[in-house]
């Protein structure tokens, strides 16, 4: 998944779903309910930086398949939504192996 721009904005989506879900219906909840606010720090900080790295391996994909615009507004908006990323990496699935599919 690495090997290509746009399997490192997959796995990075991935993984940075995960953390918001995480940050949303487990850090969240320790703090408000029982009290526990660090989860929402450490929590909340990993998702930030996952956060960034989305947003640069975003524009990497972006510039680099040179996405029309209104794409790449659709995938940072799919960021803010939870299960977003999810729904996206179907996509990019789908256009990451047609573009290893296309000879060099």
């Amino acid at each position: 998944m690495w090997a290509s721009a746009i399997g490192r904005l997959r796995l990075i989506g991935l993984v940075e779903g995960v953390s918001y879900l995480v940050l949303l219906f487990i850090a969240m909840p320790l703090k408000y309910l029982a009290g526990y606010p660090l989860a929402v720090k450490v929590v909340g900080w990993a998702h930030g930086a996952l956060f960034v790295a989305f947003c640069l391996a975003l524009a990497q994909v972006f510039f680099q398949h040179r996405w029309p615009l209104l794409k790449g507004i659709k995938a940072f908006i799919a960021s803010l939504v939870p299960l977003g990323t999810f729904f996206l990496d179907r996509s990019l699935k789908e256009e990451d192996a047609q573009a290893h599919d296309r000879p060099a």
